[in-house]
Order: structure tokens, then sequence, then C-alpha cells
């Protein structure tokens, strides 16, 4: 357990952490230790920190993360700053819904990622939107992240907002926070949900055990909160879900239903166990061809089928609806 922490300077990154190490880490490994007492940094990482001369331990610079600890020891522990990139803009379609003055409605196709980040440099919707928008979009939620207002997740199909400038980007975020701004997703799930119509609260966080993953936990979470409602079942071996987002966590509609015992289908983060998927399909009289296609499914059957909110600048009432794309409209003929 960590008995105290510190940070000195503000930002995720270029700042110095001060970790005081307790008595029942004594015999571990540096790097092992770093890992479960800064959650928020993978081990590989935090390897690559020590290595370079980020950590001390006692006042001198440790260069080997299979250092033992004998406990009680004072680390500090440097994250750099990153350095920052600007996005080029890149030639790339766009499916535009709306467009003004001051925002842009968009349709983003599955495994478009939206911003620029590790492993993916270039090619994403950032991109794609300075060059649709020219120079306008500069500083708008940050160098890497201009004009986003939200995000969704590579794999995940449907609608967005962005902002083309700061009054817009400042009044859709507000609409964000206070929830007035509201998002409809459809989901194929696993199973049948029990209620048919809920609210799932839970808070979620980083998962403890996988850095790539988020969980429903206690521990560094958040407020999570989805409302659900079951649209159509198929042969009690899968449902077609509406979610309404109250709250935006990373993942959220995915780590909640799965945390039900209900993952959506193509979910290669939050997989369904696929011999229980296919045993399900079979048990609702799904053929082989059927069964075959839906456990193949490269993605997460997740899109963002509509979104509400206040025009920044004029009041109005906006309400968009994006169709399903035809991926996940070929898995639902299929079923019916």
């Amino acid at each position: 357990m960590k008995e105290a922490e510190d940070f000195t300077d503000e930002g995720e990154d270029g700042r110095s952490r001060i970790i005081t190490v307790a008595l029942e880490h004594a015999g571990q490994r540096l790097d092992k230790v770093l890992a479960l007492l800064c959650d928020d940094l993978s081990r590989a990482r935090i390897q690559g920190l020590i290595e370079d001369g980020e950590v001390e331990v006692d006042g001198d610079i440790c260069r080997k993360p299979s250092i033992k600890l004998a406990g009680d020891e004072e680390i500090i522990l440097t994250v750099p700053a990153p350095v920052a990139a600007i996005p080029l803009p890149q030639n790339i379609p766009l499916d535009i819904v709306y467009e003004d003055e001051h925002l842009l409605v968009i349709n983003k196709q599955a495994g478009l990622v939206v911003h620029p980040g590790a492993g993916n440099p270039d090619g994403t919707l950032v991109n794609a939107l300075l060059h649709h928008c020219g120079d306008s979009l500069s500083g708008i939620g940050g160098v890497l992240r201009p004009g986003i207002v939200h995000r969704l997740d590579k794999d995940t199909s449907g609608l967005m907002i962005v902002a083309k400038n700061d009054a817009a980007h400042q009044g859709l975020s507000a609409q964000l926070s206070d929830r007035s701004l509201s998002r409809v997703y459809l989901a194929l799930v696993m199973g049948t949900l029990m209620p048919r119509k809920g609210v799932i609260d839970k808070p979620i966080g980083r998962d403890p055990k996988n850095r790539q993953k988020m969980a429903v936990t206690s521990k560094n979470s958040r407020d999570a909160v989805t409302g659900y409602q079951v649209l159509e079942e198929f042969g009690g071996a899968l449902s077609l879900v509406e979610c309404r987002l109250q709250t935006g966590r990373t993942h959220q509609i995915r780590v909640h239903l799965s945390q039900m015992g209900h993952p959506l289908v193509g979910d290669q983060l939050y997989p369904a166990q696929p011999t229980a998927l296919k045993a399900s399909l079979r048990k609702g009289g799904y053929e082989d061809e059927a069964i075959a296609e839906l456990t193949a499914f490269p993605r997460q059957a997740l899109h963002a089928a509509a979104i509400s909110f206040i025009h920044p600048e004029t009041d109005d009432e906006m309400d968009f609806e994006a169709d399903l794309p035809d991926d996940f409209s070929n898995i639902l003929n299929l079923l019916k």
C-alpha cells in the first residue's frame, strides 16, 4: 500500500512524483512496485523511464528496473512532457451530416481513430478535419485534438460533434458536462437483458489487472451511468439494445454491458466467450453460416445513432440521426 505520494508541476506528464515506499514492498522489484503505485503508467513504460535515468531512489539515479527495494525508500519518478507533434492535414473522406461556420456533425466510420496518439500518428479524424477546415481549427481543444468535443472508440461508428471555434467548443463542452447533450447508441449484445429497461449506475476506472482496459471498480474510479432499453431479441441468443449515456467514461457502454454478463458482439477487448456465443446461437436456432459470420464480426457492434444538443451560437435545438452502417445492418439481417 502506498504510504505517501506527492506531485510537483501540473499536467498529465512533465511532472515529478515523490513516493514513499511502504515496508510491505520490501524485497520487490523497483519496476513492479512503481507499476503498482503509479496505476496510470504501464510496467513497460516505467521500465523505460528507469533505464532513461528518470527515477531516483533515496537521491541516487537508478537505471536498473530489477533492483530490489528494502521498504521506506523515497523515490522520485519524473515523466517527461511529450514533445507536441502538430498533426498534418490529410485528404481523408468525411461523412458530414451537418456543417455551419460554428460546428460540424460527423458520421464517423468504424476503423477511424479520432485523434493522433501512440501507434496512430496520422490517418485520424483530426487529420481529416484539418484538411477540411483549414486553419480555422487551430488551437481549439488543444494541438493534438483540435475541435474535438467528445470522442468515439476507433471501431465504434456514428455521430460526433466537432467545434470550429473556441466559443462553440466551450458551449458544447459545457453541455457535455451538464449532461444536456444527449447521445444514443445501438449495441448488439449477447444474451437477454433482465430487466429489459433500466439504468446501470456503476463507477468505472482503469482495470488494475490490465491497463489497456477499463473496469467497474471502486478504486480510482469515476461515476458512470448508462440508461438502456432492449429493442429486439433474437432467439434468446442476442439482443439489440438502445443505450443512453448520462456520463461519458472511456469504454462506458462496453464495460457496463460486459460487467452485466452481456458483452457486445465483436468486442475484442471485453469479449464474449466464443464457445458460449456459438452455443447460445445454436440454441436460438441459427444456422452455421450465420453463426460463423456473427462470431467473426471484427469490431464491437456499437453505433452512435443519435445526438441532440443546443446550438451554442443560435440556441436552436439540434437533433441528428445516423443509420446503421452496412456491416452492422448485415448481421442484424442475418439474425432476422
